[in-house]
């Protein structure tokens, strides 16, 4: 990285002397003689590093510190000054300044100081862009760009920056506890980590003093003080994965917590008070189980303030390429594993009755099944085979006519087992336009 420093200063030798220099040093330089036109080429980017007189007519070093810290804040500043102006240049780094030299300059002193301040600077850039980079992964946790999908991802900005109690339904393996990292990683709780319980997992006398903790001699086996999950989320989120599961005495004592923030450990009499954020999840009908007398009415309220209902995956079938390219690339040990057409629209025409979980291990099994990194039809379960033997093409509902073409000339072609001429001849266009769109 080449980086670019800005020298402001009213002296044209000292001016063309240090620019000379840098320039020796390799670096880009800019110069400016008043601390306006310093102030404006920093305003408009690529400035790395300034240095900067301290005494100027009109706009001081000073002030351009001052402007720095707080318009371009990260950008260092080197204050140069006269062995008079010391105390000045002493607050100008209480502003916001990196360092300071007295005139005349000492250039293999000020060449280190540039160094270490872009090395400084250069680390900040690099902290900048990992944590961008974070940033993007969380928000790419989920992946699919369907109307259906869409719609989820504006619910989730609306409700991640609220402490309501969320319900997430869904059939098995939608991606339920992604949705509630989503919600989690883009609220203000998202610098604790999230605390995940599965209901199911546990025995009915195992998840109370999972949730809750026990004391010391509560039970038998119980050697030690244990604190519970929704102690350990403390200021941050609980995901309560097949609330559907859960025994009537634990749907009590989760009420309380949803109602009054508060709870007693099992065997324990002291009340411990927390601040969680509540998400459940479940593949269950709540309203169901409620009307058959095994879910608690009003506990199905407090948890019920947001529902999110995420779609299975037959519904929203144009994500399946999607879906298709992102575990190709998971599950790619080179990074050049792919699939062929044919198997491809056999993936598309099937069902998917275990959604995403299923979609994903049969990309996994496929990847190990294959030669050459290419997946192929005979590589794939035999059910999602037999899908594409079916003649007709579906086209779901809420895409746009690019989508649907696509989809129609990927299901022709492989139907004539990638024949271009016989495929462009049924849609009615020339060979050379197929190839154009299949490009």
């Amino acid at each position: 990285m080449k980086f670019t420093i800005l020298v402001i200063d009213d002296e044209e030798n000292i001016r063309n002397g240090l620019a000379a220099n840098f320039e020796m040093e390799d670096y880009n330089v800019k110069t400016a003689s008043n601390g306006k036109d310093g102030i404006a080429l920093i305003d408009k980017g690529d400035v790395d590093l300034v240095i900067t007189d301290l005494r100027m007519d009109g706009i001081s070093g000073e002030e351009v510190v001052r402007h720095i810290a707080t318009e371009t804040p990260g950008i260092p500043v080197i204050v140069l000054t006269g062995h008079g102006s010391i105390d000045s240049a002493v607050k100008a780094m209480r502003d916001g300044a990196y360092d300071f030299l007295t005139k005349p300059l000492n250039l293999d002193q000020l060449n280190m100081i540039v160094k270490r301040a872009l090395e400084s600077r250069e680390l900040s850039l690099q902290h900048k862009m990992l944590k961008k980079e974070v940033e993007n992964n969380h928000n790419k946790m989920m992946i699919g760009s369907s109307l259906q999908m869409k719609k989820l991802y504006e619910l989730i900005k609306k409700v991640a920056p609220s402490k309501a109690s969320v319900l997430i339904t869904g059939e098995t393996g939608v991606g339920k506890e992604l949705v509630a990292r989503e919600i989690h990683n883009n609220s203000p709780r998202r610098d604790k980590e999230m605390i995940v319980v599965n209901c199911s997992a546990l025995s009915e006398s195992l998840l109370e003093s999972e949730l809750f903790g026990h004391e010391k001699g509560a039970f038998t086996g119980a050697d030690y003080l244990k604190k519970g999950r929704f102690e350990l989320a403390h200021k941050s989120t609980i995901f309560l994965d097949e609330i559907g599961e859960i025994n009537a005495s634990t749907q009590v004592k989760l009420l309380r917590v949803l109602q009054e923030k508060k709870f007693e450990r099992v065997g324990g009499q002291e009340t411990i008070e927390v601040d969680v954020r509540v998400i459940a999840a479940t593949n269950r009908n709540l309203e169901e189980e409620v009307k058959a007398g095994r879910f608690r009415e009003d506990l199905y309220y407090r948890l019920d303030v947001v529902h999110l209902e995420i779609p299975p995956l037959r519904e929203r079938k144009e994500d399946i390429p999607e879906l298709i390219d992102y575990f190709l690339k998971k599950y790619s040990e080179n990074g050049n594993l792919s699939i062929d057409q044919k198997a491809k629209v056999s993936m598309f025409k099937y069902d998917w009755p275990g959604n995403i979980r299923q979609l994903e291990h049969c990309i996994e099994s496929a990847s190990v099944l294959c030669s050459d990194n290419i997946i192929r039809e005979e590589n794939l379960p035999p059910e999602i085979v037999k899908a594409s033997s079916k003649t007709d093409i579906s086209v779901p509902l809420g895409i746009t006519l690019e989508e649907a073409e696509k989809i129609i000339i990927e299901q022709n072609l492989a139907a004539n087992k990638g024949n271009k001429s016989k495929t462009a001849e049924i849609l009615g266009i020339e060979r050379k336009t197929l190839t154009n769109k299949l490009h």
